[in-house]
């Protein structure tokens, strides 16, 4: 089979398995009155940030409403964990492929369990929306809900094995897509004479902002490396020989992590309003300046953890000194790893502020324009959309490239 023919197979698998998954959502538990339910966590902040993850499962109560969150949530665990535990560590540096297949059934483990507890949380949130509620209401939805989430972490691993892209990736990407229409008919008054002016206003902008994050997300800060084997070639440093370090690490994560974060205290008070006063939950409104610096302040937090997380720098200086390569006017060893880490501070700093700009952009446009799509299509899913789509299309560019390689070579 040519490669033509197999990027066709995959891309054909890939799209499949998006259509049930999408389907899943609309399958409605049974029990619940979805009706007044819908109508009461419409303005839910937490539910409309989960919604991004789960296509609007969250607000429908489907069978694949938990989506690929519980094992985004047991991923970013195994991540923790692996770097704390250092067993776990072993299994994925030493043991190759056979480690690396423990953890991912670890994790497969996790998920079960996130799912789970996700399942109880939801059954005792729509409680007061039950017709009939019971034990076997309560043993329905949680074996319902897990059910569908592992649905749906089998179809993300069944894509990353066998389709085209990263599957949890994907999924996330067309849930983040089915909502811009109703997101874009809530927001704009068709009936006005304004709607042109309206679009004048909202396409340059959301151009603007996709430029800017492609580039962003893409900026890499080239640190040159130099091998004594260079040097026995040429006197003269090869300007190919780099090592790329990106600007945003952290990619999405530091920005879902601050907004999970800010979004909690309208949470417990709309759950508990006897515990937090409203006067408190008021300061973490979207437009209060305590909120802005809060948020801020949550992502660079963040950004700096996960870049912790993603580069361990020691092991970049290690690996350098190994293949005998260094950086110019750096010693190896101890000034590697400080210069390293000023670089990286420094680009972890600069990728947070990237950030903290994306994520106010859309309130800010919302206050001048009175628009307010960009709220619910925000900086998290700008950033998803942005990074999913490029790695996708990478992928199928090796694919073409191949099948151009094998043509020539025949």
């Amino acid at each position: 089979m040519s490669n033509a023919q197999t990027l066709l197979k995959k891309i054909t698998l890939t799209l499949l398995i998006l259509v049930i998954a999408r389907l899943g959502v609309f399958i409605p538990v049974p029990g619940i009155d979805h009706a007044a339910f819908y109508s009461q966590i419409s303005n839910n902040t937490l539910v409309n940030f989960l919604n991004i993850f789960s296509g609007g499962g969250f607000s429908t109560i489907g069978l694949f409403a938990l989506g690929i969150v519980p094992y985004i949530n047991a991923s970013l665990i195994m991540q923790l964990l692996t770097k704390t535990i250092p067993q776990l560590e072993n299994l994925q540096k030493e043991e190759g492929e056979a480690g690396r297949q423990k953890i991912t059934r670890i994790t497969r483990y996790l998920s079960l369990g996130w799912a789970i507890i996700q399942s109880a949380g939801v059954c005792i949130w729509v409680k007061p929306y039950v017709f009939y509620w019971n034990l076997d209401f309560i043993l329905d939805i949680v074996f319902s809900l897990t059910a569908g989430s592992i649905i749906i972490m089998w179809f993300s691993e069944l894509i990353t094995e066998k389709g085209i892209g990263n599957g949890a990736s994907l999924l996330i990407f067309q849930n983040i897509i089915s909502g811009i229409p109703q997101n874009f008919k809530n927001s704009i008054n068709t009936d006005s004479h304004n709607f042109a002016n309206q679009l004048l206003i909202l396409l340059p902008l959301f151009i603007s902002m996709l430029v800017i994050t492609i580039l962003v997300q893409e900026g890499i800060r080239k640190i040159t490396v130099i091998s004594a084997r260079q040097l026995i070639k040429s006197s003269q440093i090869d300007p190919k020989s780099y090592l790329p370090l990106k600007i945003n690490q952290g990619g999405v994560m530091p920005i879902v992590f601050a907004s999970a974060a800010m979004a909690l205290p309208n949470y417990i008070q709309s759950a508990f309003p006897t515990i937090v006063p409203q006067e408190l939950a008021a300061l973490f409104a979207s437009s209060n300046i305590l909120y802005i610096l809060t948020y801020g302040i949550l992502i660079i937090a963040f950004s700096y953890f996960y870049a912790s997380l993603v580069l361990n720098i020691e092991d970049l200086s290690d690996n350098l000194k190994k293949m005998g390569a260094s950086i110019p006017s750096i010693r190896p060893g101890e000034e590697t790893n400080k210069y390293l880490k000023k670089i990286i501070n420094r680009l972890t700093f600069l990728g947070a502020l990237f950030l903290f700009v994306v994520a106010l952009v859309p309130s800010i446009i919302g206050q001048i324009t009175q628009i307010n799509i960009f709220r619910g299509f925000g900086a998290t899913s700008l950033l998803i959309l942005v990074g999913v789509a490029i790695d996708t299309a990478k992928q199928i560019q090796t694919y073409i490239i191949s099948e151009q390689y094998e043509t020539m070579m025949k």
